[in-house]
């Protein structure tokens, strides 16, 4: 661990006045520099001394540091031309730690950048978080990576978690539940950003789970598309347009007069078990 040389750095608000960096919103950026936060932010997959780990829009380094710190080898994707050479001095002081690769994490193939099976642990970029997400929730399962830690808008953090029931249960919830235990593992009070967003934060903590046979994420999609795409709506009137769906509700003894925002995951797993 080269805690010599992370003690030596320089505080970020220095580096970041020496780049001539500020945050992007046009790329969604808000900086961290709250160490202890940072910290704490690191710690939540558990212990990563020696374990894979992947950083999207790192921008200066704040999170980069703390993982750093931690022992992790982190792969940091950057979009932001402007970062990199802020990012390229924590190289230089955590040799063979840190790799920056200049691109966009949406077009970028990351499980091929790795040998095993990586930690995610992300601020990300408000912009894209929520097409990260489901694209790592609808990648072949088990998944290419161990767990995600996230940094989330809080109400997007809401819907991942959200029970039946509740306003912010939805489609996001049914996918995040339905493979991964996800939790909130602590809010982020806007203060903590530079500059401050105008809404919450959260942190939240998935680990993939056991998905259930026989279901296409395909089918699931279209399901709880169709069911929240009217979601004041019987779900006799919601799922009459997807072929099959009533008479697999029918054929599960789920009430067609009750709405979407009642089922349970397990319930919409079911009904798309039928339709695959």
């Amino acid at each position: 661990m080269p805690e010599a040389d992370a003690v030596s750095l320089p505080p970020l608000r220095e580096v970041i006045a020496r780049h001539g960096l500020s945050a992007s919103k046009a790329l969604g950026q808000n900086f961290l520099f709250d160490s202890q936060l940072l910290a704490r932010i690191a710690a939540v997959p558990g212990a990563l001394a020696g374990n894979e780990v992947l950083e999207i829009g790192p921008g200066p380094g704040g999170l980069t540091r703390a993982l750093l710190k931690a022992g992790a080898k982190v792969t940091a994707i950057e979009r932001d031309a402007r970062c990199i050479p802020a990012l390229a001095e924590l190289d230089t002081a955590f040799p063979r730690q840190l790799r920056v690769i200049e691109g966009d994490a949406l077009a970028v193939d990351m499980p091929t950048l790795f040998e095993g099976r990586p930690h995610i642990v992300a601020n990300l970029p408000y912009n894209v978080g929520t097409a990260l997400l489901v694209g790592w929730l609808t990648t072949e399962w088990q998944p290419w990576w161990r767990s995600l830690t996230l940094m989330f808008q809080k109400e997007v953090a809401e819907r991942i978690v959200a029970a039946p029931g509740t306003d912010h249960y939805g489609r996001l919830a049914v996918l995040s539940q339905w493979r991964s235990s996800a939790r909130i593992a602590m809010p982020v009070h806007r203060s903590a950003f530079t500059p401050p967003p105008k809404v919450m934060s959260a942190v939240v903590h998935l680990e993939p789970a056991d998905a259930p046979s026989g279901v296409a994420v395909q089918i699931l999609e279209r399901v709880t598309a169709a069911a929240f795409g009217q979601r004041r709506k019987m779900l006799r009137q919601s799922l009459k347009s997807l072929p099959g769906a009533l008479q697999a509700v029918a054929a599960l003894g789920i009430d067609a007069t009750r709405r979407a925002e009642t089922l349970s995951v397990p319930e919409f797993v079911g009904i798309a078990r039928a339709l695959s």
